[in-house]
């Protein structure tokens, strides 16, 4: 058995060597999304890997749809296979993402207009 450590969400689960990534994240409960079901077709399950020793070596199909990301140490979570321990950093939603910062804005804009605040 091999560990699987998700983050941000810092979670983690032991899982059989060739089990994919998107697969050890449904068991963990780390949430990676994709849309196509593990075809590699719409590149929505992309993440980061620092440290690839702990996966097997990317497929063509793999290389072919992230082409350049490959060397800033991304893989699709559905084709790449546990083959060891691997950490795996999963990008913010962009929805969640721009929420975020909408949100952040408001607070900023709210904090400058609260009178006396300055003062």
């Amino acid at each position: 058995m091999n560990e699987v450590r998700f983050w941000p969400d810092e979670r983690q689960i032991n899982v059989r060597p060739g089990t994919t990534l998107l697969e050890a994240g449904r068991r963990a409960k780390a949430h990676i999304r994709t849309r196509c079901g593990g075809r590699a077709a719409c590149l929505m399950c992309k993440v980061k890997v620092p440290d690839q020793s702990g996966l097997t070596p990317a497929n063509l199909n793999e290389k072919q749809k992230l082409g350049s990301l490959m060397g800033d140490g991304f893989r699709l979570a559905c084709q790449a296979r546990v083959a060891g321990n691997v950490e795996v950093h999963i990008p913010e939603d962009p929805l969640k993402a721009a929420v975020r910062k909408l949100l952040a804005e408001r607070q900023e804009e709210d904090g400058l207009n609260v009178p006396g605040k300055d003062e």
